[in-house]
């Protein structure tokens, strides 16, 4: 099949080179270079690196509402158009200039999650399952009928990064199943259960030790590597960047042994993985080998 493969950051990497290793990619669409580095110079984007390194012309519109973008995206007669974690909102003309249409990769069970943030979201939520699911696109916000989806449990202990990288793969494996036996029935979504996946405020980051242990640990691991829960430590911002439930009552923020924290309802939270201010992530017992911490968390 001729593809065309829209993506952007590193999620999206695992499923344009399976399509690539099948089919013809005709063209990556990707979001332009970003300054990035002590030196602020432009990079480019996971996939427009992984797209040149397989020699697959690359293009990088700022937006797709120029109706001379629209007409090249035609021109490039694709069957079908894939789309992982692209960033751009796509017009009508581009969702129906393929001859199947946009197919899109999104990292939930929909209709749970949609939006910007899923993978977060259902960590932070306490989701027991997610999944992949390939959507056909259409102009609302990740409304379209779903073609296929593959599911998978989330560990008490995972982060959002474990989870990350899973389903990725998951959806690489499943984007190339769709499209060897295309066209395909699509389901419409159920019109209960829909939830919205905001995307990530930093405001949320900050932990708050009289909430339950539970949320504080949802927290936690649905926020790492980013932006990272933090707490204050004599004054220095520290992310916590992998946790777990454990048994423990005292005051909100008493340390009681380790990196062992109370939280509100008389639980508490050990905190397996931190970084401190300008260092790489440690394990816990690592990092307390020469700090110590005080009696008392913020």
């Amino acid at each position: 099949m001729r593809v065309i493969f829209m993506g952007t950051p590193e999620f999206s990497v695992p499923a344009l080179r399976a399509i690539a290793a099948r089919h013809e990619v005709v063209a990556v669409y990707s979001q332009p270079p970003r300054a990035a580095g002590r030196g602020q110079k432009p990079r480019p984007s996971a996939v427009h690196a992984a797209a040149e390194e397989l020699g697959i012309e690359v293009r990088t519109p700022l937006r797709l509402r120029d109706p001379a973008d629209q007409a090249e995206f035609a021109a490039l007669g694709a069957d079908v158009a894939v789309v992982v974690a692209y960033g751009l909102i796509l017009p009508q003309p581009v969702l129906d200039a393929p001859q199947l249409g946009c197919l899109n990769i999104h990292a939930s069970l929909l209709p749970r999650w949609r939006g910007a943030a899923p993978i977060h979201r259902a960590v932070m939520a306490g989701d027991a399952e997610t999944g992949v699911a390939i959507m056909q696109m259409e102009a609302g916000l990740d409304t379209g009928p779903v073609l296929a989806e593959a599911r998978t449990a989330i560990g008490a202990e995972e982060t959002t990064a474990d989870l990350h990288d899973r389903l990725s793969l998951m959806g690489a494996d499943l984007i190339v199943d769709v499209l060897a036996r295309l066209p395909l029935a699509a389901v419409p979504q159920a019109e209960q259960g829909v939830t919205y996946a905001a995307k990530i405020d930093k405001a949320e980051a900050r932990v708050d030790w009289t909430r339950p242990a539970v949320e504080v640990d949802r927290l936690v691991r649905g926020l790492s590597p980013f932006p990272g829960a933090w707490c204050e430590i004599a004054g220095e911002r520290v992310k916590l960047l992998r946790s777990r439930v454990v048994a423990g009552q005292g005051r909100p923020g008493q340390v009681l042994s380790g990196f062992t924290v109370a939280c509100g309802n008389g639980s508490a939270v050990e905190v397996l993985e931190a970084q401190r201010s300008g260092k790489k992530p440690m394990a816990a017992g690592e990092l307390l080998r020469g700090w110590s911490l005080p009696a008392q968390l913020d």
